[in-house]
C-alpha cells in the first residue's frame, strides 16, 4: 500500500506517518511539508520527503508519476489566532490545498481521502456538547477554511472517492511542537513553565477544552482507511471537557518547582468551550479513546522534561 501523508514534519503528520509505515510491515509513504512548523527530522525512515506547499502545483506535478491508495491530509495552517494575521495564506494552506488534492485524487483514481478538520467549525453553543449534527458557526478563518474543505469533500465523493472529514478536538501529546507558542494549549502553558516557570494566559481560566491523545488520533485516522465510499464527518474527541485552569494545576502538581501564573486578554477567535460527542465514530469505525487526560498530560510531562 502507497500513503500521501502531507505534513510528515509536523506533531500529527509524523505520528501518523510512523504508525502507516509500521502498519502490515509493507508499506510506503510520500510526505509533502513546507516546514513552516514542522522539523524535517520529524518525517520518519521511508517516508519520501517532497519540500513545498500542498497549494503549490508545480509541488503536487512531481507526484504525477505515483498512484496513492489513500491521501490522508494534514498539513495545513493550524491556528486560528495566527489565521487573522494572513487569511489569504490560511486558505490556501486549508482549503485550496484540499480543492488541489482532491482534484490529483480523481485524475489518478485514488479511491480514499482523510482531512484533518477541526472542532473549530462549530464554535461556541449552549448546551456546550456537539455531535457532528450541530451547527457550524466558525468564529476563526481558519474554522471557515477548514469547513469548506468539508463541503469540498463531500462534492468530491460524489465522483467516487471516500472522503472523511475528522474533527480533531483539542490534540495533545509526546511529539508536540514546544516551541510554538501560538498553537496547542497544552503545549504551550507547558512549554512555558518549564522555560519560564510562569504561565501566560490569554483569556479566562473558566474557557474549556476537550483533549485527544495523539496515539488515539491516530488511531483514529487508521479506523478511518476501511471507509470505501462516500461522505462522513466524525469527532474526534473524548467528550470530557478540561478548564484551562484544570490543565494548569495539573501541570503545575506535575512539576517539582512552583510555576505562576498570569492572565491577560484572549485572543481573536478564540472559542470559550465545547466538548464532543463520540458515539457516531464509536458505532460506524470501532473508535475509541483509551488515554484519559491526567495519564496522557502526565506521559507529555515526562517526555518534555527529557527532550
Amino acid at each position: 500500500m502507497n500513503y500521501l501523508i502531507t505534513g510528515a514534519a509536523g506533531f500529527i503528520g509524523s505520528a501518523i506517518a510512523r504508525q502507516i509505515l509500521e502498519r502490515e510491515g509493507a508499506n510506503t509513504c510520500v510526505t509533502i511539508d513546507n516546514l513552516s512548523t514542522g522539523l524535517r527530522e520529524n518525517i520518519p525512515d521511508g517516508c519520501r520527503f517532497i519540500y513545498g506547499n500542498t497549494y503549490d502545483k508545480n509541488v503536487l506535478k512531481q507526484l504525477d508519476d505515483e498512484h496513492f491508495d489513500a491521501i490522508i491530509h494534514i498539513a495545513g495552517q493550524s491556528s486560528g489566532e495566527i489565521s487573522f494575521d494572513d487569511p489569504v495564506y490560511d486558505l490556501q494552506t486549508n482549503t485550496q490545498s484540499t480543492i488541489m488534492l482532491l482534484k490529483y485524487a480523481l485524475r489518478t483514481r485514488c479511491k480514499k481521502f482523510i482531512y484533518a478538520s477541526s472542532m473549530s467549525v462549530y464554535g461556541d453553543h449552549n448546551p456546550p456538547i456537539v455531535d457532528e449534527n450541530t451547527e457550524t458557526v466558525p468564529k476563526s478563518f481558519y474554522a471557515v477554511g477548514k469547513l469548506a474543505s468539508e463541503n469540498y469533500m463531500r462534492i468530491y465523493s460524489e465522483y467516487g472517492i471516500a472522503c472523511t472529514a475528522l474533527r480533531f478536538f483539542n490534540v495533545y501529546g509526546i511529539g508536540q511542537n514546544m516551541a510554538n507558542l501560538r498553537q496547542g494549549m497544552a503545549s504551550i502553558f507547558l512549554a512555558q513553565a518549564i522555560k519560564d516557570r510562569h504561565i501566560l494566559v490569554k483569556g479566562s481560566k473558566d474557557r474549556f477544552r476537550d483533549f485527544v491523545y495523539i496515539d488515539d488520533v491516530v488511531n483514529a485516522v487508521i479506523k478511518a482507511l476501511d471507509r470505501d465510499s462516500g461522505f462522513e464527518v466524525y469527532n474526534v474527541c473524548t467528550g470530557v471537557p478540561q478548564t484551562v485552569e484544570k490543565v494548569i494545576e495539573t501541570i503545575q502538581s506535575n512539576l517539582k518547582y512552583p510555576v505562576t501564573v498570569e492572565y491577560t486578554k484572549g485572543t481573536p477567535g478564540d472559542q470559550f468551550g465545547i466538548y464532543g460527542n463520540n458515539s457516531k465514530i464509536h458505532s460506524q469505525l470501532g473508535w475509541n479513546p483509551k488515554v484519559g487526560f491526567d495519564d496522557g498530560i502526565k506521559k507529555m510531562i515526562d517526555w518534555a522534561l527529557n527532550n
